[in-house]
């Protein structure tokens, strides 16, 4: 039987690969949650480059969040990186939850950088 971590893993590789297979033609907001934070970045794979990132442990969201594994911590996450992306000229991407399900964390952080200027 396979396990919980196989399972994931799997999942992890087979949305890369979907989002690879359409032939990505824009940067991709690329998301890991871990158990104490969470992560995101805008990554232009095209050229190899990151273009904006964000984390509950940046120095900005540091002092004001409880904890970094919450969902007011990864909405704070998602608007951050919005506003570092725009500013750098990213107005389209294309989101990759990294395998997890779009619910709770990950979903609050899509939807804090839909609202602050990013669209996918």
């Amino acid at each position: 039987m396979i396990s919980k971590q196989e399972r994931y893993e799997f999942r992890k590789i087979r949305s890369r690969n979907r989002l690879f297979e359409h032939g990505i033609k824009m940067p991709r907001l690329s998301v890991y949650r871990g158990a104490k934070h969470i992560y995101a970045q805008v990554v232009d794979d095209l050229k190899g480059v990151t273009l904006a990132a964000a984390s509950s442990l940046d120095k900005e969201l540091k002092g004001k969040l409880k904890s970094g594994k919450n969902l007011e911590s990864s909405k704070a996450v998602g608007t951050l990186l919005a506003k570092r992306a725009v500013a750098k000229g990213v107005k389209a991407v294309c989101f990759d939850r990294g395998g997890r399900i779009y619910h709770g964390r990950i979903k609050a952080l899509a939807d804090a950088a839909r609202e602050a200027g990013l669209k996918f």
